[in-house]
């Protein structure tokens, strides 16, 4: 009586152990969810997205993001670290895709499901690629700006970091635009890296050398605040600054007049989609090779949808931007 009693409850654990992990496939996996920094609210948004879409669809999220903004040497040790803690599905974006791209491969190769969101992670078998298109972000916004100045007057840019996918596309969209305007003359383009106080030293620089500047092109909110920072300084209050993203303090700029325009480039949706993407896909849906999220020209006109905060904003679907 005993031993079948023993046998009745070693079944039942294992068919309860069985259920449970079970349930464990079907919801809460673990998620390994990259950004490149801590101070861009861009990433604030990608982190806000990521985190509604997984507690929507109850799963969990581990974020690695360095210490040090874009550092590769913190980059490339917490990859090293998802390779022993072996999440279930990884979200990617790099800091510097050529020296990240062969471990990428080695967890890829070793069973590790990863979805490459944000920027483009050079050539790895991801499950997806879920982003914006730069060029034409790049090449919207400088249109934007060229037609406010009447397709004539002296424009300087604000490149990204050189060599990279993001910040080489969205100069290649300006410098396509600028050839659509013969009478638009591009003073300088000096690399600002995205940043806020590189920016705004940029722009002092910038000032020092030209003594006419009609407009600024920024490859990154944090570039243009930081240049009108500068500009205000030196009391050039009316230079046109357009710039890419969106994020909040950007968008109050728009809305106070002092930023004429923000080519979207939405943190918050890119994280939302990527997100439900890789855990439809781990859970047995087919998931598309490619989602590009359509950027709007944010502008006085329509800019209020843009200041909601990310804990308050409804994440989209993946449906939303698949071609039916």
């Amino acid at each position: 009586m005993r031993t079948t009693r023993s046998i009745r409850c070693v079944l039942a654990a294992v068919i309860c152990g069985t259920l449970f992990n079970s349930a464990v496939r079907a919801d809460g996996e673990v998620i390994a969810a990259f950004t490149k920094n801590q101070v861009d609210p861009h990433f604030e948004g990608v982190r806000a997205g990521v985190a509604q879409m997984a507690e929507k669809m109850r799963a969990t999220v581990k974020y690695y993001t360095p210490t040090k903004p874009n550092n590769i040497t913190e980059g490339m040790s917490q990859l090293e670290d998802v390779g022993v803690t072996k999440p279930n599905l990884m979200l990617f974006m790099p800091i510097d895709a050529k020296a990240q791209l062969p471990t990428i491969k080695r967890l890829i190769e070793s069973g590790l499901p990863i979805i490459n969101y944000n920027d483009r992670g050079g050539d790895a078998p991801y499950l997806s690629f879920v982003g914006q298109d730069d060029y034409k972000l790049g090449y919207d916004i400088a249109k934007t700006l060229f037609d406010h100045l009447g397709g004539k007057g002296n424009v300087v840019i604000l490149e990204g970091v050189k060599g990279s996918t993001t910040g080489d596309e969205r100069k290649r969209g300006f410098d396509a635009a600028a050839k659509d305007y013969p009478n638009i003359k591009v003073l300088a383009s000096q690399p600002a890296n995205f940043q806020r106080l590189l920016g705004m030293q940029t722009m002092e620089n910038l000032i020092q050398q030209f003594s006419t500047i009609d407009g600024v092109i920024a490859a990154a909110d944090a570039s243009a605040l930081g240049a009108i920072e500068a500009l205000n300084a030196a009391g050039r209050k009316n230079v046109a600054v357009v710039s890419i993203n969106g994020v909040p303090e950007a968008v109050e700029a728009v809305k106070a007049g002092s930023l004429l325009a923000i080519a979207e480039f939405d943190g918050f949706k890119i994280g939302c989609v990527a997100t439900a993407v890789g855990l439809n896909a781990i859970r047995g849906q087919s998931a598309p090779k490619q989602i590009t999220i359509p950027g709007a020209i944010i502008t006085k006109a329509n800019y209020a949808p843009w200041l909601i905060p990310y804990k308050d904003r409804t994440c989209p679907t993946p449906d939303a931007y698949i071609a039916k």
